[in-house]
């Protein structure tokens, strides 16, 4: 039988699916890559893999997209792993560096910084150029809060912005999958899921990040209803960025 191919993002805020996944039969069905969002995404888009665990921006961009599991990378406020560092308070910010690895939290910063903060923001994505801000997602933005004078947790923005949780990171197919694969897939995702305490025993202490409150507090893995909603308003919003 030929193998699913299947591409996961390669931050500490998968270990626990990576743990499920790896830990289970499922593993034996499946071709996992690790990559950066948005190779995962690029992946899914040109029919490389079959599923991918994909930013939520890039949704609309996948052939036949369907969300296929009941679990998500997510949060209820802060996240603690994607913000907007800035040198100036928010209300000066004139230009913003996007993050090349994400095009979910840059265009969340986007429609934060219009809807939300109500500025006005030249954007780049030149890595080199100089910015009042920057937008910076995953491990990478570990231990670097004292880098900078204004750190904006966009999680807890959207919270205050929107009243609702948010929603970054969805397995998508862009093909019809088996309901027996799918659910076998969603078990080894729970099992990753109630295996945290685990998961975190086996990872690096990591300086600036407290991985034990990140894993168990500031991510949110449940897909509900209110994350679907978030989702919608998101992409919505997006639509409407000049």
């Amino acid at each position: 039988m030929e193998k699913i191919k299947i591409s996961a993002v390669s931050y500490t805020n998968t270990k626990p699916f990576i743990y499920g996944i790896q830990h289970s039969p499922v593993l034996e069905q499946i071709d996992l890559s690790l990559d950066i969002p948005s190779d995962c995404a690029k992946k899914l888009i040109e029919n490389q893999v079959d599923i991918g665990l994909i930013p939520v921006a890039a949704i609309p961009f996948v052939p036949n997209a369907q969300i296929i599991s009941s679990f998500c990378i997510g949060s209820i406020g802060a996240v603690n792993s994607v913000f907007i560092f800035s040198d100036v308070p928010v209300q000066e910010i004139k230009s913003v560096k996007l993050d090349p690895q994400s095009r979910t939290s840059n265009n969340l910063a986007k429609v934060l910084l219009k809807n939300h903060f109500k500025v006005g923001v030249e954007f780049t994505i030149d890595q080199y150029a100089k910015t009042d801000a920057i937008v910076l997602i995953g491990d990478r933005t570990f231990g670097r809060k004292e880098d900078f004078n204004y750190v904006y947790d966009m999680g807890q923005e959207w919270m205050q912005f929107t009243g609702l949780p948010f929603m970054y990171a969805a397995w998508v197919a862009n093909k019809p999958v088996s309901e027996a694969f799918l659910e076998e897939f969603d078990i080894a995702l729970a099992k990753g899921i109630a295996n945290i305490p685990t998961v975190i025993t086996q990872l690096p202490a990591i300086d600036g990040i407290d991985i034990s409150d990140y894993l168990l507090h500031k991510l949110n893995f449940e897909l509900t209803e209110e994350k679907l909603q978030a989702k919608d308003i998101f992409l919505k919003l997006i639509s409407q960025l000049d």
